[in-house]
C-alpha cells in the first residue's frame, strides 16, 4: 500500500515499499502558472534529502523541487519533457516528475501526511 507525504516546498512523495514517486502539489503548481520546461535528473543520481532534484519553469518563474527523501533516482518521466503543461492539468497523477529508491524510510517521519499538509496551505496567506 502505498502513502503519499508532504514538504513545506510543496513536494508530494507517494512510497510504494522502497519506490517513491515525487511530483509537485496541485498547490505549487497553481502557484508558478503555465509550466514551460521541466528539467529532470538522470537516473542513477544519487539525490541527498533537500537537495535539487529538479528544476520546474513556467511563464513566472523557475522553481526547484527538492528531493523529500534521500535515495538513488530510477526512473523519470519522458512526458514532462515534451509535454511540460501535464504538470499543470495532472500534477499528483500524470504529471509525476521522478521516481527514486528510498535510501533511508526513516527521513519520511519528517514529512506532513494530507491532513497536516492541508493545515500547512490554510497558513498560507
Amino acid at each position: 500500500m502505498s502513502q503519499t507525504r508532504y514538504t513545506k516546498d510543496h513536494e508530494y512523495i507517494r512510497v510504494d515499499g522502497d519506490i517513491a514517486t515525487i511530483g509537485i502539489t496541485d498547490y505549487a503548481q497553481a502557484q508558478l502558472g503555465d509550466v514551460v520546461f521541466v528539467e529532470l535528473p538522470a537516473p542513477g543520481l544519487e539525490v541527498a534529502k533537500g537537495g535539487q532534484a529538479a528544476v520546474v519553469e513556467s511563464v513566472k518563474a523557475a522553481s526547484e523541487v527538492y528531493a523529500p527523501v534521500s535515495g538513488e533516482v530510477i526512473e523519470v518521466n519522458p512526458e514532462l519533457e515534451a509535454v511540460p503543461a501535464t504538470v499543470n492539468e495532472d500534477p499528483a497523477g500524470k504529471g509525476w516528475f521522478l521516481k527514486l529508491r528510498v535510501a533511508d524510510a526513516g527521513e519520511l517521519d519528517d514529512l506532513m501526511d494530507e491532513a497536516a499538509y492541508q493545515d500547512f496551505l490554510k497558513t498560507l496567506g
